[in-house]
């Protein structure tokens, strides 16, 4: 019977250290996920959403580190040598979402692309940004937006490609 004992403890720390270096080398933070909308294991039901601004959003991981809760989201591609503005406010708002539906202020949120990864700290002035730019687009309203780019592969990857009007492909 102790050989059981021993045989299970040992497999059961082997599982611990083969899922600790698959998230190392996801270049995730230390952290329990909590959140996972990555589909490989499982999607995430509900996103979070906060009715006073109408966002909503889905970050791919959520992690428990140290009380607080981390927004991680992956890009597909290489790091550029600062994270773009956009991924930044998708970063930002993703903060302002786990504020608002549990009620604490992630210090930081983590932008991990295929070779690296980025801290992008959600201070008051980040937040600030971030209600601005959603005041502007609600400004906006349903005006129709000219395409900004002249990339067919943005073209090629874009989920409104079919009902655009302006579409290179």
């Amino acid at each position: 019977m102790a050989w059981l004992v021993g045989f299970l403890l040992l497999v059961g720390m082997s599982l611990l250290w083969v899922a600790g270096r698959q998230q190392a080398a996801a270049d995730l933070p230390r952290g329990r996920v909590i959140y996972l909308d990555t589909g490989c294991l499982r999607p995430w039901a509900q996103p979070l959403y906060d009715p006073q601004t109408g966002l909503t959003g889905k970050p791919d991981y959520l992690l428990r580190q140290h009380g607080n809760m981390i927004p991680v989201e992956v890009k597909s591609s290489r790091a550029p040598l600062q994270p773009f503005p956009s991924h930044v406010m998708q970063a930002a708002a993703y903060c302002y979402l786990v504020q608002a539906v549990y009620g604490k202020r992630p210090p930081h949120a983590v932008l991990t692309y295929q070779d690296k990864s980025f801290s992008i700290a959600y201070d008051h002035a980040l937040e600030e940004r971030l209600l601005d730019l959603v005041h502007r687009l609600r400004a906006e309203g349903e005006r129709e937006q000219d395409r900004s780019h002249t990339s067919i592969n943005r073209c090629k990857a874009c989920s409104y490609r079919s009902a655009c009007d302006q579409s290179l492909i």
